[in-house]
């Protein structure tokens, strides 16, 4: 069965790489097994009456793009989703353990084909972004043109990475030594056959085959002038076009809980989300910023009961408490219901009423929400975040329905009193399917539940094409099973327009590599540690100031050792791999060299005054603008420059703010170059200062752009 298997898998695959080349797609670049046993027979009905097939996953894995498996006579059946750009596409029918979609950066997006009208003007050069996409494109066109689509395999792959160095050009085309061996020719035959059917004279100066059988492309300086003026004559969008198939997604990201502060661990869910939420506007997606609190469960009943014993006057809509006595009365009540057997059961019996409607146990609960989210919006301005709250308790009502219809499809079964969904490809200790519980013996109901109430109200009544899920990298097990029984219940869409992804990251350790706390052991509160770093900031800024004696106002100070604070910590941590854990030094964050916001600020600052000294405003004459990009660095700044959208659009796929951190760090660096050997203030001819005017500008507007994505103010002057 496996083998006949891989051979239908593989005639799908060869159907959508042909239907994809005359798309102007790259399809196909991986192929993962599926299973079709579904837990709900073959089919069943939806809540919209909709007869759907179920096809399941036994696992997913850590870093997984979540998109709902077909079979490949439905793939065909439904919208487009996205045509505009000619790379990071492949399908996957579904998502296995024994192929993990972290093994290859394709398999982190899948492409959506429903009702493709066959067309080639869809591979025209007007619907893809950037030149690489260009490039690819043409690429493809000449190996299918030099060697025949038989001879090159159903899987095309132009292999054009970016240059490494500004001397082997701005792309390098890397395919001649993958079709090499296949072809039974040396790598410099298969790459000069190529460049015989290359079509870029209107893009690139000749290529040049280096070395076995690497082509250098190198962009032409006309292409690139006319660039940068279209930059700069759209100083909102710097040329950067929005997204031609626009979709609506959900990020979900913070999640603090109600009656407990905002700590160190709030900190990066908090600005990753913000940082994702602003490319994807920034990209024309349609953004729904959920914040999914804490709001429910048994430690409500707990407070209520503890406080209604010991602090009535809390539960007054008038009280005077604030969240951080409601989080010492939390301990408190914590430490009685870890002890007292009779204080427990009367927290339970609490929960029952609070679930139940008890109206005096909700005005108490409602109070508690009040208080907690008061102290929230005030980190929330702090950092520049925006949220829509949608807790727990939002979904309270649709969990009996959430179950209801796992015992439909068959898939909840009653283990011991508790409804449970028994997973594939997870085992317990003894070697049988681990369960995932949706309610307890009690009749409580589960996060899980909730999870899988909030999937289907965020597909169904959202109508969102994409879903992220922004938290620390320990629930990447929950969100793997709470995936996998989604898509086993039909709760997501099988035509795989819907996308559930998990955005993991690691931990912030002290800088011991230990577990970030204070020196009492405590949990560090996310106010306090946004606040130290400003205080720092406006130390070490005032020191400067009285180095240069420099008489600045208190406004200006205090502004200054706010940007500066708050961005060192939100740029510290977005600097990083999402997925990796990182250590919290101030020292560090703060520090003036090296890639972190303090240099960053400064470097766009610095730009910024460079062009106010050239008194020349470039931007209103650039419809006159003639632009002479002579000089080595001239012409790299203005290619780095320009790489923004190709960074963006990685950003997009990989979801991982440090790309764009790392581009920011490398553009300042050519600038640097660029100002140390080109004259700007000096230059004796009019067109040349002005040319490097207009880089300045643009070096400037790019990294204000870029630092907006990141949520990060800018400075002008500091």
């Amino acid at each position: 069965r496996l083998a006949e298997l891989h051979k239908f898998m593989r005639k799908s695959d060869i159907l959508m790489s042909r239907i994809g080349r005359v798309c102007g797609l790259q399809i196909g670049e991986h192929i993962n097994l599926f299973s079709n046993n579904s837990a709900c027979n073959s089919t069943t009905k939806t809540n919209k009456n909709q007869t759907v097939n179920f096809i399941q996953a036994p696992f997913l894995p850590l870093t997984s793009s979540i998109s709902s498996s077909s079979s490949s006579s439905s793939i065909l059946s439904g919208s487009t989703q996205s045509l505009n750009t000619h790379k990071r596409y492949s399908y996957s029918l579904c998502n296995t353990s024994r192929f993990p979609v972290s093994a290859t950066k394709s398999s982190r997006s899948q492409i959506r084909l429903n009702s493709v009208s066959v067309s080639s003007s869809l591979s025209s050069d007007h619907s893809l972004r950037t030149a690489m996409d260009i490039v690819k494109s043409r690429v493809i066109d000449a190996m299918i043109s030099a060697f025949g689509a038989d001879a090159i395999g159903s899987d095309p792959n132009p292999l054009i990475t970016a240059a490494t160095k500004p001397e082997f050009g701005d792309y390098q085309c890397n395919a001649a030594m993958g079709l090499a061996k296949q072809l039974k020719m040396k790598p410099r035959d298969v790459a000069a056959q190529l460049l015989e059917k290359l079509k870029l004279d209107d893009l690139c100066e000749a290529p040049e085959i280096a070395g076995p059988g690497f082509i250098n492309l190198t962009l032409k300086k006309d292409y690139v002038s006319e660039k940068v003026l279209a930059a700069l004559a759209d100083p909102t969008r710097l040329g950067i076009p929005k997204s031609s198939k626009p979709i609506k997604i959900v990020v979900d990201f913070s999640a603090p809980n109600i009656a407990k502060e905002m700590h160190v661990g709030h900190l990066r869910s908090t600005i990753i989300g913000e940082s994702l939420c602003r490319l994807l506007e920034f990209l024309g997606h349609d953004v729904l910023r959920l914040n999914h609190v804490g709001d429910w469960g048994t430690q409500f009943g707990m407070l209520i009961v503890y406080l209604r014993e010991v602090a009535p006057q809390a539960l007054a809509s008038d009280s005077s408490v604030d969240l951080g006595d409601l989080v010492e009365f939390y301990k408190k009540a914590k430490q009685r219901f870890d002890e007292d057997e009779t204080f427990k059961e009367e927290a339970r019996r609490e929960v029952v009423a609070l679930q139940s409607g008890n109206e005096e146990t909700l005005r108490g609960w409602k109070l508690l929400c009040e208080k907690s989210r008061v102290e929230f919006d005030r980190v929330y301005e702090v950092l520049g975040v925006t949220l829509h709250e949608r807790g727990e308790s939002f979904y309270n009502p649709y969990l009996p329905s959430i179950l209801q219809h796992l015992k439909d499809c068959g898939l909840a079964v009653e283990d011991n009193g508790a409804q449970c969904v028994f997973l594939e490809g997870f085992k317990n200790r003894d070697g049988n399917p681990q369960p995932l519980i949706v309610q307890k013996s009690d009749g409580g109901f589960m996060y899980s539940t909730t999870d899988l109430a909030a999937v289907r109200y965020r597909i169904n009544e959202d109508k969102a094409a994409r879903i992220l899920y922004v938290t620390d990298i320990g629930q990447a097990l929950h969100f793997e099973q709470v995936f996998q029984v989604a898509r086993r219940a039909g709760l997501i869409p099988e035509d795989g327009s819907v996308s559930l992804e998990h955005v993991p990251f690691g931990l912030v350790q002290g800088e011991d590599g230990k577990k970030f706390k204070t020196r009492s052991g405590d949990t560090v509160k996310l106010k306090d540690l946004l606040d130290e770093s400003v205080v720092i900031a406006r130390s070490e800024f005032e020191k400067r100031l009285a180095e240069e004696n420099r008489d600045e106002t208190e406004e200006y100070i205090a502004n200054v050792a706010r940007v500066v604070g708050l961005s060192a910590v939100k740029y510290a941590d977005l600097k990083n791999n999402r997925v990796s854990n990182y250590k919290f030094s101030y020292a560090k964050m703060l520090a003036l060299t090296g890639n972190t916001a303090p240099y960053m600020l400064y470097a766009y600052a610095r730009i910024q005054g460079i062009y106010r000294k050239g008194e020349i405003d470039v931007v209103s004459k650039v419809g006159e603008l003639v632009l002479r990009l002579e000089e080595k660095e001239e012409l790299v700044l203005a290619k780095t420059c320009l790489r923004l959208t190709e960074v963006l659009d990685e950003l997009e796929e990989d979801l991982k703010p440090n790309i764009l951190c790392e581009y920011m760090f490398d553009l300042a660096q050519r600038f640097n170059q660029f100002y140390e050997r080109c004259t700007v203030l000096g230059a004796e001819d009019p067109q040349v200062k002005e040319t490097r005017l207009a880089l300045c500008e643009l070096t400037a507007q790019t990294l204000k752009l870029s630092f907006y994505i990141l949520g990060i103010e800018t400075l002008e002057r500091i």
